[in-house]
């Protein structure tokens, strides 16, 4: 059982020119991840189709010189709305994201990101996590929101 002291979330959120369902179908194709998630390296889809419920995926990740792979599984989706990602990665670590889209009046999306993050070892790997990798996965989440807003609206 993980305790909220032993993760770290990061949650992000950014107004998008463009309709809900255009921002959906880009973050959702794991072939356009490299376009506009910053800490991305490359993708391996093991399921026929990526927005199933149960959908899995094998992504490389690059943060502070470091390559890992995370295993993800697709636990719940609504499209063109709501999206929840669960992860594993190396030794035991855990990772939650949501994306989240709402419609605005004036035709644009607002995009809510949240990652949480579980360091292997509970609080202590918590307190090293921070230490090391600090607010490195805020800044990332930030710059890539910004991209795939850029990326949208062109």
């Amino acid at each position: 059982e993980l305790t909220r002291q032993s993760m770290s979330t990061v949650h992000v959120q950014i107004d998008i020119d463009a309709a809900p369902r255009a921002v959906w179908e880009t973050v959702m194709d794991p072939g356009r991840l490299g376009e506009w998630v910053t800490i991305h390296r490359s993708v391996k889809v093991k399921s026929t189709d990526p927005c199933e419920p149960g959908a899995r995926m094998d992504q490389v990740l690059h943060i502070l010189g470091v390559s890992f792979k995370v295993h993800w599984t697709l636990e719940s989706v609504v499209a063109p709305r709501h999206a929840e990602w669960h992860g594993r990665g190396p030794a035991l670590s855990r990772a939650l994201i949501s994306y989240k889209l709402t419609g605005n009046p004036d035709g644009s999306t607002k995009f809510d990101y949240v990652n949480e993050f579980h360091p292997p070892g509970g609080a202590l790997g918590s307190v090293a996590s921070r230490v090391l990798i600090g607010h490195v996965p805020e800044r990332e989440a930030h710059e890539s929101l910004a991209r795939l807003k850029q990326l949208l609206e062109s």
